[in-house]
Order: structure tokens, then C-alpha cells, then sequence
């Protein structure tokens, strides 16, 4: 049987000691965020051979780069048209035993398309096209 100790010590292992708890938010505790939280959560399920097929990142932590995206300055990225749940070693330690990620998730709807990221990609156009253009217009002159 593995202990929520053995739990907290691979946490601390792959990142740094945090005096991580038995109830503690474990992301908001060990200070990871983004795609670092879905690596751990991967590196938990290789280890301790958990299926984490049902496992819902935006559940637990925003992704990667989102503080830096122009377009979720607009429109919600999917951590923020849910509410957050978090993910303690007393928790893994649990899925260890059943080998399963033992989340019910709320009844939610996410959009179809994710406007956040449609409007940074027609923003990385605009700017591309802009500066073809200065280009070609510097080289014809």
C-alpha cells in the first residue's frame, strides 16, 4: 500500500520540498502551474500505473502560457469557466489503490472553439503579414 508520505516524497522528489500535507493543494502549494502540472500528474500515472484517460487539466490548473495570452484577456480559458478542484496527496494516494482517477466532474459545457486562442492566432497573422509587408516595402524601395 502506498502512504500519502510516499506520495508527498515523489512530489517533492520531482519539484522541491514544500511542506506538502496530507490535504494540501498540491500545485498551489508546490507553486507549479501549466504544462509542469500535467507532467507531474503524467509522471504519478507511469509510476504508480494510474489511468488518468479521464483526468481534466482545466479542473486543476490554468495552462501553460495563459497569463501571457491576448486573447484570454477577452474570452475564458476553460480553468476559468470551471470550477477549480484541488488534487492532494490524500487523493493520490487513493488512485494509487483503485489504479483509477476518481474524480466526478460537475456537468460542464466548454465552447466548441476556443475564441482565446482564435483570436491570438489572427493576431500572430496580422502581425505576420504586417511585417511581410514593411519587408517587401523596404526591398522595393
Amino acid at each position: 500500500m502506498i502512504t500519502e508520505k510516499e506520495i508527498i516524497d515523489f512530489i517533492e522528489t520531482e519539484y522541491w520540498k514544500s511542506n506538502l500535507q496530507s490535504n494540501s493543494d498540491i500545485f498551489k502549494t508546490v507553486r507549479i502551474s501549466g504544462d509542469d502540472c500535467y507532467e507531474l500528474i503524467e509522471k504519478f500515472s507511469k509510476k504508480y500505473n494510474v489511468d488518468i484517460s479521464n483526468y481534466l487539466w482545466y479542473f486543476h490548473h490554468e495552462e501553460e502560457g495563459s497569463w501571457s495570452s491576448f486573447g484570454s484577456f477577452l474570452y475564458k480559458t476553460p480553468d476559468k469557466l470551471v470550477k477549480r478542484i484541488p488534487i492532494t496527496p490524500k487523493m493520490l494516494a487513493k488512485f494509487v489503490e483503485t489504479k483509477n482517477w476518481e474524480i466526478n466532474y460537475p456537468i460542464h459545457n466548454l465552447p466548441e472553439k476556443r475564441k482565446d486562442l482564435i483570436l491570438n492566432q489572427i493576431l500572430v497573422v496580422t502581425i505576420l503579414v504586417l511585417a511581410l509587408i514593411g519587408i517587401i516595402i523596404n526591398i522595393t524601395q
